[in-house]
């Protein structure tokens, strides 16, 4: 499934034990704080935890993998706290409410309220417990009958003021200063969704009154300037220049349609649903939505932007009744309008068929420009009932669930292509698919893959699952399910997008959130021996004749050829305009970037509902750590919070003493641990093991500068949890991939190879500014540069050359993989790190010591003999070229070492502060890019500037420029700073889960934060003053002077141009 996203910028994740989240929906979601990635994999993500700790490397993009099915249940199965209300008296009809259905869902400790709005049927569920992290949805059914990306757009407009918030962007007023925990949208390829969240009450109610009057009463639809701003529009400086293409959504899309794996995911979807809505493009095709008129547009929500067509939802723990007092409040303008807005099914197909596509592929002798190839299915015209869907999802995790499934494994052993692609189960539509294959495939060998796939089905359809894989899958399911972890995602809005897979197409959306009886009958099934998947397997996929093949192939000419077809339209527009026409076009584009930089007046801004500094509690929230000294020189740091018995453990390995020419290594050292198995187990029996007796077990290398110092901190992180009777497992299971772990499987690692070279490649595209950061930071610290080294572009030739190296002088390889283990293999430096209740404490201290006595007191290996890391990339402008139709673009200096700056609170608030104003308005509203925003890491100084699927580079660079100046005319008044001090507290005391308080005073305390400098950096964050903006104006000079550096993700037309108006500007290096 496609999901398309509005306003942010996609994250990476990656799951315990490397298991495999395969296809992530791309979804379109709105503001840069929160994860881009669909809500299946936030789901995905809640399950795991996924939030990957520690320094994100690049090696783990793009986000391009994630698994709805049975475990997205999860989402809010396990209490926040220890016991929720438990009082059963709401009230039967209020505020023009009618309540329909009540039910308690002890799955997740839950009231679970349907009301039905008397005058508009409007349906809204009332979810009552104690969480406080509080939860507001508004979901529209938007099916779509073409490409323009007609809701998409909508979606990015709707934001754009409203009849009570008559301003240009209450959307960022409310970024600027709220203390919201989510504030976002997402475009699906039938429904449009407006979630928020805040736990926070008063700020809670603001979020939702903006958010209802945005969607009900927007202005864009009387408003053509909003229209052409988000969505598209000619534009024309001069009549002498060419006419161009500007919108946010259409760079965005530019940007999407560029990306092989999203093009390859769209045409999955399109290729299976050739019948209905399904077969366009809800987000849009760049090359048909300028078809889009105003008109089409207003149409659009007038017909589908009513509480008639609406989905509402409220959760967590403020007043019941409250909330249909809001609701009533908007409903009550409108009547009941009956809409035509259901999503018709796809009729199954009678015979498999295949679709040949294309993509744009660079000329770069390293890349791979090798073809896709997946085999997908529509799995059924009818619902499945919730019993079913909880088998199919086990029968997910069985073939594809970890590195060790059947499946995904005979693809990987099969040496046919590179990675995994397809998700495996997604029901996240109407009807459920499943979809399976490899990328980096040769052309002749896609056949190959298909019957790969078909025979390996058929052996476990007929073989079927050890007991062993149905143990580990049944334990792991259940554990993700109970365990109830969201990371940063709200609980509330997990739950919410799974009710609302069954609640849109008009099935009861309690069915999804009350899994306990299907899986206890479905383990009853189990335990009576009888063969439960080789039927599933069978009736949905062998015997289903709904088989699309996709082979998807790479064509060097396909960007020159999107890029010159471009061209021309705009040619023939031109064309066919008068002079007087053109003069017109020219007056609307400087009429639009007029009123785009002219900001609303204060007495405007006022009507945004607000929080005061007192709302703001003045010390921190202190997480309680008791600090010991273990046997060797290690230490113990414990933090008893509520978690139901969860036991989170990490064990830290100080990575200091290894040479640096194995750092390239690292990542893939890392993933061996878990995926070649032990001295005693095969990969496929330590994967089981991991399965049956923990929830999880993952390894990573965790590196971050330290503010005062030269070198980095930088560990080897094992990280795993399980009940608190299972620690002994788990410590017994990090001890032994820690000693015994296998590093001689030449396969295997060749595959990972293979795999981590693709990711790569594929991540630069779509995720261009995460590697531009990466480079930019390298050149400025030693930290950086070590990061760099394990996953950007730096790595991307290491992995190019290591596939080489592995073919042919594999025991070189080898013995580096175990001079990193005995390097690393000490106690002398390392932490152990607990996170759990009395009860799950006490039960992992008996275990600490075993596991510290797998390990030697100090190195093996013996002490390095250099006095640390050295290296740093070279100080120059770069860009890095791909086939791409957008740019991202980063500038960056180091404000300690060129601006001999120092550290005061006052630089979050300007940071944020500049992301939702200046950067906002210049980069994105003006400018067109998709994303604009600045960094500033306060452990190394390095303060950067990025864009995302920018249209543009010179003319970004002259935005970063004119920061200085921005800041010094800057006259903030009370209410404005005040906005930009809360906007930052909500940042600073962003919504966290037990494990991640846990973790993250783990990571201050080997940063050396403490909580005397967070108190000081708090009160200083609240006694920001406007002069404290203008005196960082000559702190940012350094940025925009000779020491800053700039790295872009372009194309070579686009590097080239840049050359010729600034001859020896940067030096080009061709990626792809």
């Amino acid at each position: 499934m496609q999901v398309t996203s509005a306003r942010g910028i996609s994250g990476a994740a990656r799951a315990h034990n490397g298991n495999r989240l395969p296809k992530l929906p791309q979804v379109q979601a709105s503001i840069v704080r929160c994860s881009s990635s669909s809500s299946a994999a936030r789901r995905w993500a809640a399950v795991w935890g996924l939030s990957r700790p520690g320094t994100p490397l690049l090696s783990s993009l793009p986000a391009a993998a994630s698994r709805r099915s049975l475990t997205v249940m999860a989402a809010a199965a396990a209490p926040a706290t220890a016991a929720a209300p438990q009082a059963t008296s709401f009230a039967k009809e209020a505020h023009g409410f009618e309540l329909v259905r009540q039910q308690f869902v002890h799955e997740y400790d839950s009231h679970v309220l349907l009301y039905k709005h008397q005058k508009t049927g409007a349906e809204v569920i009332s979810v009552v417990n104690s969480d406080e992290n509080k939860t507001f949805g508004a979901v529209f059914r938007t099916p779509v009958s073409d490409s323009t990306g007609i809701p998409h757009i909508l979606e990015h407009s709707v934001l754009c003021g409203s009849r009570k918030y008559p301003i240009k962007e209450p959307f960022v007023e409310l970024m600027k200063g709220s203390l919201n925990t989510f504030l976002n949208a997402f475009t699906y390829p039938d429904r449009t969704c407006y979630p928020v969240a805040s736990t926070n009450t008063q700020d809670f109610y603001n979020l939702v009154d903006v958010y209802l009057d945005a969607v009900l009463h927007p202005r864009c639809v009387n408003d053509k300037m909003t229209f052409e701003q988000e969505g598209w529009h000619l534009e024309l400086d001069d009549p002498a220049q060419p006419l161009t293409y500007k919108g946010v959504v259409f760079n965005e899309m530019k940007g999407v349609y560029s990306s092989p794996d999203s093009m390859f995911y769209r045409t999955v979807q399109q290729a299976l649903f050739p019948d209905n809505c399904y077969s366009h493009d809800s987000g849009g095709d760049p090359t048909v939505i300028p078809k889009l008129s105003f008109e089409q547009f207003q149409e659009f929500h007038a017909k589908y932007y009513n509480p008639s067509n609406g989905r509402f939802w409220f959760y967590g723990d403020d007043e019941p009744t409250k909330r249909l007092e809001i609701l009533d409040g908007f409903f009550s303008d409108f009547e009941a309008c009956p809409v035509d807005s259901e999503v018709t099914s796809q009729p199954l197909m009678q015979e498999p068929r295949r679709v040949t596509a294309h993509y744009a592929a660079g000329d770069s002798e390293d890349g791979d420009g090798k073809a896709y190839a997946a085999v997908n299915w529509v799995l059924t015209s009818e619902p499945l009932d919730v019993e079913t869907e909880l088998a199919l999802g086990f029968l997910d995790y069985l073939l594809l669930g970890t590195p060790a499934a059947p499946l995904r494994k005979a693809l990987n052993d099969s040496g046919l292509g590179a990675a995994l692609v397809g998700g495996g189960m997604d029901d996240e539509l109407k009807q459920p698919v499943f979809s399976v294959g490899l990328k980096g495939v040769e052309a002749d060998k896609v056949d190959a893959v298909e019957q790969l796939v078909l025979d390996k089905l058929k052996e476990l359809a007929e073989a079927g699952f050890t007991p062993g894989a149905i143990e580990a899958a049944v334990n792991t399911i259940e554990f993700s399910l109970r365990e109830n972890n969201t990371g940063s995602f709200p609980r509330g809005l997990s739950l919410m997008l799974r009710a609302v897979g069954a609640w849109i197409y008009d099935k009861d959306p309690y069915t999804p959130i009350q899994w306990e009886e299907a899986l206890n009958s479905f383990k009853d099934k189990l335990s009576a021996g009888g063969d439960v998947f080789g039927p599933l397997i069978h009736k949905y996929l062998l015997d289903n004749q709904h088989r699309v093949t996709v082979v998807m192939l790479p064509d060097q000419s396909l960007s020159a050829k999107i890029e010159e077809d471009e061209k021309s339209r705009l040619e023939a527009i031109r064309a066919q305009l008068s002079e007087e026409q053109l003069a017109k076009v020219v007056e609307e584009t400087a009429a639009l970037k007029e009123r785009q930089e002219t900001p609303d007046p204060p007495e405007a801004l006022a009507c945004i509902p607000a929080l005061q500094l007192s709302d703001i509690p003045k010390t921190i929230t202190k997480v309680p750590t008791a600090i010991s000294q273990l046997s060797g020189g290690a230490q113990l740091l414990a933090h008893e919070l509520f978690t139901n018995d969860v036991l989170y453990a990490e064990a830290a390995l100080d990575m200091s003493g290894l040479p640096s020419h194995l750092l390239p290594l690292v990542p893939l050292f890392c993933r061996s641990l878990t995926q070649m198995g032990t001295d005693k187990e095969s990969f496929v029996e330590l994967t089981e093991r991991i399965g049956r007796k923990t929830g999880g077990l993952s390894v990573y290398p965790f590196t971050s500068s330290k503010r005062g110092s030269d070198q980095p901190v930088a560990y080897t992180m094992v990280r795993g949890k399980a009940m608190g009777h299972n620690s002994g497992d788990l410590f017994q299971l990090m001890g032994d991939i820690l000693a015994t772990a296998r590093l001689d499987d030449r396969a295997r690692f060749t595959q990972m190879v293979a795999e981590t070279k693709a990711g790569l490649e594929a991540g630069i595209i779509g995720s261009g500014h995460r590697f531009a950061g990466s480079r930019l930071a390298a050149q400025r610290s030693v930290a950086g540069w070590v990061g760099e080294s394990m996953g950007g572009l730096s790595y991307l030739d290491t992995i190019r050359g290591l596939a080489k190296r592995v073919e042919d002088d594999w025991d070189s390889v080898k013995a580096d993989l175990e001079s990193i283990r005995s390097h690393l293999l000490q106690c002398k430096g390392a932490f152990i790190n607990l996170t759990g209740d009395d009860r799950a404490l006490t039960a992992a201290a008996a275990h600490v010591d075993d596991l510290l006595s797998r390990l030697p007191e100090t190195s093996a290996a013996g002490p390095n003999s250099t006095d640390g890391w050295q290296g740093s990339l070279k100080r120059v402008n770069e860009a890095l070229v791909v086939p791409t139709q957008v740019n991202y673009v980063g500038k960056a200096a180091n404000l300690y070492q060129d601006a001999d700056y120092q550290l005061t609170g006052a630089a979050y608030v300007i940071e944020k502060h500049l992301g939702t104003s200046w950067l906002w308005d210049k980069v994105r509203v003006v400018g067109g890019a998709y994303g604009g925003f600045c960094s500033f890491d306060s452990h190394s100084g390095l303060f950067t500037y990025l864009s995302y699927r920018d249209p543009n580079l010179l003319e970004t660079l002259e935005a970063y420029d004119g920061t200085v100046d921005f800041l010094r005319g800057l006259d903030l008044d009370k209410d404005a700073l005040t906005k930009a001090i809360i906007g930052t507290m909500g940042d600073l005391d962003a919504y966290q889960l037990p494990d991640a308080k846990g973790y993250a005073q783990f990571t201050r305390y080997l940063l050396g934060v403490t909580d005397e400098e967070r108190q000081a950096r708090r009160e200083q964050v609240l006694g920001t003053t406007v002069q404290d903006f203008k005196q960082f104006a000559d702190v940012l000079e350094c940025v925009r002077g000779d020491a800053a550096r700039v790295v872009a993700v372009t194309s070579a037309d686009k590097a080239a141009q840049v050359l010729e108006q600034r001859p020896g500007f940067w030096e080009v290096k061709k990626v792809l």
